[in-house]
């Protein structure tokens, strides 16, 4: 049976980081409750009791700074207008720094089942040149409090080749993430986007060269494996049965519908995207989607997104493009960079490092 995905983008912050370059806006109330209006009135408007939703994903920004009451508002919303499915995975985004034990406990109650928290590294040096603004202590007491509240599925993020990061510092921040009660993290490589702070301060002088952030990539995936955290996907480890339900959908083209400025969808047939304007999103009587493709989830797609996952793809489901597919396998698999049992071609650690020259020689 088909089910379906709901994402919030919730594009508030209290304060931009340097390297991200997502749809963000500075937080305040009245623009908070504005928008949890139009999100309310939105659910009403896709509103469909037929649809089974098992997965419900608050992402941004930092939808944390949504109080707990207006989560549950948005919820209540999702429930009446849909068939959320009673083991459906709902994820919340967090800072550490908006994590206190009594909102945790509000948003445990509001049906929040899962948070993912922004915690990037364990050492405070590492944290500074990052510019976040909680310390490592601070989000290990998120996460302490977060259990203590019920959570039993945390996921935390941790950002890898940072400038002057070495394997030892690297080791030491896994070591303290991974001694924590979380079942899933989600370890991103630093990449400079274009237009952030980072992309204009020159820091990308210091970042690991490429022979060492390979080296750091490969020393994460080993050690997360050894602490029981196994890869699923090029940046997520989990313990067995905590994988992200709602963003596997994403890798293996399932339906999703995006609701907030800067959300995206697939729904229906179609990718949309709302535009990335929080003022629209809050004036209109329902967001206004552009129509990125009318026709997703070609072979072409699907591979890529697929092969993003060490489950790999099964070239059983595509005939046609089967042999095509085979024919490219042989050196790739010398290289080191693929695996194939016959059915199944999957990439190696050592092809994650170079996916997209990997994917594009087997599919395009």
């Amino acid at each position: 049976m088909k089910t379906l995905g709901i994402y919030f983008h919730v594009p508030f912050c209290g304060k931009k980081c340097p390297y991200c370059d997502f749809y963000s806006t500075a937080y305040n109330r009245s623009s908070a409750e504005a928008y949890v209006d139009a999100v309310i009135r939105n659910i009403q408007h896709f509103s469909d009791r037929a649809a089974n939703v098992d997965t419900v994903y608050f992402g941004g920004g930092t939808p944390s700074l949504l109080t707990a009451e207006q989560i549950s508002r948005i919820l209540d919303s999702a429930a009446a207008n849909f068939n959320i499915e009673s083991d459906a995975e709902i994820t919340l985004e967090a800072n550490p720094n908006t994590l206190t034990p009594e909102k945790l406990l509000a948003l445990r109650h509001s049906g929040v089942n899962r948070l993912s928290i922004g915690v990037q590294s364990m050492l405070d040096d590492e944290l500074a040149v990052l510019g976040r603004s909680h310390s490592a202590e601070r989000a290990k007491r998120a996460v302490l409090s977060a259990a203590d509240a019920g959570f039993g599925n945390i996921s935390c993020d941790l950002m890898i080749a940072l400038p002057e990061q070495t394997p030892e510092k690297l080791t030491q921040s896994i070591e303290r993430l991974t001694a924590l009660p979380i079942q899933h993290i989600s370890a991103y490589i630093l990449k400079i986007e274009d237009g952030t702070p980072f992309a204009q301060s020159g820091v990308e002088k210091s970042l690991p060269d490429e022979e060492m952030t390979a080296q750091l990539y490969l020393h994460t995936v080993k050690l997360l494996g050894e602490y029981g955290f196994m890869q699923y996907e090029v940046s997520n480890f989990a313990k067995e049965g905590f994988h992200s339900r709602h963003n596997c959908r994403y890798w293996k083209c399932e339906d999703y519908l995006g609701i907030g400025p800067a959300a995206h969808s697939c729904y229906k047939g179609k990718r949309t995207a709302v535009p990335d304007d929080l003022g629209s999103f809050i004036s209109s009587d329902f967001q206004q989607s552009i129509v990125t493709d009318d026709s997703p989830c070609s072979f072409e797609e699907q591979a890529m997104l697929r092969l993003r996952l060490t489950e790999g793809l099964d070239l059983r489901r595509f005939p046609q493009q089967r042999p095509d597919v085979e024919k490219q396998i042989p050196p790739l698999e010398k290289a080191g960079y693929v695996r194939f049992d016959g059915n199944v071609v999957s990439l190696t650690p050592q092809g994650f490092l170079v996916s997209n020259s990997v994917i594009e020689r087997l599919v395009f």
